[in-house]
């Protein structure tokens, strides 16, 4: 019942005009700005971390444009999910960036895309199935029956395949670049553990932050390019601009943290895009070097 809910609800979003969509989204960040929630706390500690010095009165309106923004990409996400491939493109501003992309592809070992939590990632699906062929990488969410859902939008356009964090999805994504294909990762995931490898210390806006060694591997042993991709709202149309760059050198160093610095680097630079899309919201500093947790509801 609860996963019937759940579709109907995301089908009747699917089919809401975009400006609708962008009100609801700033009518709920305004709300989750004035009530107290985890995810308003969350944001709060991380901007504060991030940019200590910044006055306080405009890290406060940092904060509710990104709750605003969060609202407004969580809402999106449906209509991403179930659009049109062209409708979808026709909005967009590229740039030189698929350019870019399939001039990196040329070298034949394939390109790792690193797409953070910034504007509307979803984007990507329609994006890169127009490009070439892509595997992404996910991880399954919390909530029962949407894992099924979300598949099904991001898998829709054409030649997409998401692939679960385990080994059998890791090894899709190598034989992806074998092939010269594109493979997707979500860079600014925290690992659930530096134990074996999976992740190191890096800073990220200064503050140390987790920081997963899959990006490097991949680099490391296929000599892939790296390239960092967000599609942020511009306001106007075309509606999202599509900013991209090469990771440098580094990314693929012997030396995992060197290599996370550098990922995390590219990470900031496109969020210094634009700030208030980036998903503040997340617990990105839950782990620390010394043991300490800078949230203060705990773990």
């Amino acid at each position: 019942m609860q996963t019937r809910l759940l579709r109907f609800l995301i089908r009747f979003l699917a089919v809401l005009p975009l400006p609708v969509l962008r009100g609801l989204g700033r009518f709920a960040g305004s709300l989750a700005y004035r009530i107290p929630n985890r995810e308003l706390d969350n944001a709060r500690t991380n901007l504060a971390l991030c940019f200590p010095h910044m006055p306080e009165t405009e890290r406060e309106r940092l904060l509710q444009s990104t709750l605003k923004e969060n609202a407004i990409t969580l809402l999106e996400m449906p209509a991403v999910w179930y659009g049109k491939t062209d409708a979808w493109l026709k909005r967009l501003d590229m740039g030189t960036v698929p350019d870019d992309i399939r001039s990196l592809m040329q070298q034949g070992k394939g390109v790792v895309i690193a797409m953070p939590h910034l504007g509307n990632f979803e984007i990507g699906a329609h994006f890169f199935g127009a490009i070439g062929k892509a595997t992404g990488l996910y991880r399954p969410p919390r909530k029962e029956g949407l894992e099924s859902v979300m598949l099904e939008g991001r898998n829709r356009p054409g030649q997409n395949q998401m692939v679960p964090t385990d080994r059998h999805g890791i090894k899709a994504l190598y034989q992806a670049l074998e092939k010269g294909e594109l493979i997707v990762i979500l860079p600014d995931q925290q690992p659930k553990t530096a134990k074996g490898g999976g992740g190191v210390f890096a800073p990220f806006f200064g503050v140390p932050a987790l920081t997963m060694t899959l990006v490097n591997r991949f680099a490391r042993k296929t000599g892939a390019p790296v390239y960092f991709i967000a599609f942020v709202r511009t306001g106007s149309k075309p509606e999202y601009k599509v900013i991209g760059l090469q990771a440098g050198d580094a990314i693929a160093h012997e030396d995992a943290e060197l290599a996370a610095e550098e990922l995390n680097a590219g990470v900031e630079r496109l969020v210094r895009h634009e700030p208030a899309q980036y998903q503040w919201t997340y617990r990105r500093f839950r782990v620390q070097p010394d043991g300490s947790n800078p949230y203060s509801s705990g773990s």
